[in-house]
């Protein structure tokens, strides 16, 4: 940790600042996590040690609740689940994720002391729990947790004061990060990293922050699972220069993410982006043509026509009624796309879900023409190193290439690399993916520039010889990028 230093943020209370100058693309520091679990609703589809999603895993002979990979996942994952283990077998059923997390955390602390590492910056008891900000309905369910907590909590375990066990749920409420699989495409679990936490938030940050879990294929059990964020810059950092990422997904315009901060993160942000309303007229603004914009009140209606179909959007998408999302996305986009700016929030999200339905029921070149478009508006909008660019430039890469034209889908997917080198770094396993799709392309590219009938043809034998699939069910590849810092619902 001698890349940064804790100093008093002004407005912010305590940061981190850079003790030398950074690059896009270092890595400023790396962490594991003090302690994380697996999401409830998916405990029997991750892995509790590594954080991957399969198939098939085996559960814990003892407590029938804890799942693994296999026998080396099982015992890289002991040393946290060995007392949760005997607990939930006594306790003779499963807390919430809250519940395990704050267990993990004390058993943790109970056996190694404030400071597990010489890497820590700080102690949890240094960190804020804001449980005097919690509204009555947060407070009410706090309330439940801790007391639920103490029936979990083992007799033979050193027992805390009521206040203790407070503090650190409130730490978690406002200081958890999401953990995703190892992809880094959905958002399975939750721990805590008590350096980011120092990470003070802007809306337009100098850096991301990305889980990196290390070597999945190892098998030795050391080097098998490491959950870790890893901190690094967007572009260039100076020296001294405090470091800084987003909260919340700086797609929303000012007055949304000040709620959300406000409510989730009990400040006032008072950043330039918020102050100055940056690209707020971008994101909800009427399309320009030929130098005529509509009026206002056109403006509005087709705003709030787009959020009235949106709500029936995702109660057919709920239902898993993806010819339906299709019809209401399709009339949406009709009425409203002459109207709405190619940036338009409300517009992004339909084109956005368009073309994740269609790519998976298998109309590519449409799917396709949806998620150029929402990458154009995209590339208005966010930082041109934003992961979720990155990860929507993937996306639209490969649902063109799915449709066979391989000019626009290596170019994007080309695009997508040179941002998630930055974001991800080269040793992540979906920077790795991108690598082999970009070389599949290039050479599929040279193929096609010498003669686009026999690529074709040939193009056309392989999909004969292996028919397409039904892709898997659509889920927004930017969820564990959008929504990094993890809140209960």
């Amino acid at each position: 940790m001698e890349n940064v230093v804790i100093f008093d943020s002004p407005g912010k209370g305590r940061g981190l600042k850079a003790t030398k100058e950074f690059w896009a693309g270092d890595v400023i520091f790396s962490e594991p996590s003090l302690a994380a679990v697996v999401f409830d609703s998916l405990a029997e589809r991750i892995c509790h040690s590594c954080f991957r999603r399969q198939e098939k895993l085996q559960r814990c002979g003892q407590c029938k609740f804890a799942h693994y990979c296999d026998r080396t996942c099982q015992r890289a994952g002991w040393a946290e689940h060995k007392q949760e283990c005997s607990a939930i077998k006594a306790y003779g059923k499963v807390p919430n994720e809250n519940i395990r997390l704050v267990a993990r955390i004390m058993w943790r602390l109970d056996k190694e002391g404030s400071l597990v590492s010489d890497m820590q910056l700080t102690t949890l008891d240094e960190l804020e729990d804001h449980l005097n900000d919690m509204q009555d309905d947060d407070l009410k369910e706090l309330k439940v947790d801790i007391h639920n907590f103490l029936d979990y909590w083992p007799r033979t375990s050193k027992q805390h004061t009521i206040d203790d066990i407070s503090h650190i749920f409130g730490v978690i409420n406002c200081n958890g990060f999401s953990v995703s699989d190892q992809r880094g495409l959905q958002t399975v679990g939750v721990g805590l990293f008590p350096n980011l936490c120092l990470v003070n938030h802007d809306c337009w940050p100098n850096c991301t922050v990305i889980l990196n879990h290390g070597s999945q294929s190892a098998v030795n059990t050391i080097f098998h699972s490491q959950r870790r964020i890893e901190l690094r810059p967007l572009g260039k950092i100076a020296e001294g220069e405090e470091l800084t990422v987003a909260y919340v997904d700086y797609i929303n315009v000012s007055e949304e993410r000040q709620r959300l901060l406000k409510t989730q993160y009990f400040f006032d942000c008072t950043c330039e982006h918020c102050t100055n309303k940056t690209h707020d007229d971008l994101k909800m603004g009427g399309q320009e043509v030929e130098g005529v914009k509509p009026s206002d009140e056109q403006v509005k209606e087709a705003t709030d026509y787009c959020f009235d179909m949106m709500n029936k959007m995702d109660k057919a998408r709920l239902n898993g009624d993806y010819h339906e999302v299709v019809k209401i996305c399709r009339k949406c986009i009709d009425k409203t796309e002459p109207i709405l700016a190619d940036t338009h929030i409300y517009l992004l999200r339909m084109w956005s879900t368009m073309s994740e339905v269609q790519a998976y029921l298998q109309y590519f070149e449409e799917a396709a023409n949806y998620a150029r478009k929402m990458v154009e508006g995209y590339m208005k909008l966010y930082h041109p190193n934003n992961a979720a660019l990155g990860m929507a430039a993937m996306r639209a890469g490969v649902t063109h290439w799915q449709a066979g034209l391989i000019e626009v889908g290596h170019g994007m997917i080309c695009k997508a690399y040179a941002i998630l080198m930055v974001t991800h770094g080269p040793t992540h396993p979906i920077t790795k993916d991108l690598e082999a799709m970009r070389m599949q392309t290039e050479m599929e590219l040279r193929m096609f520039k010498q003669n686009e009938y026999v690529y074709h043809s040939m193009r056309e034998a392989a999909l004969k010889n292996k028919p397409m699939t039904m892709l898997h069910e659509p889920k927004s590849v930017e969820e564990g990028i959008k929504n990094l810092f993890h809140r209960r619902k």
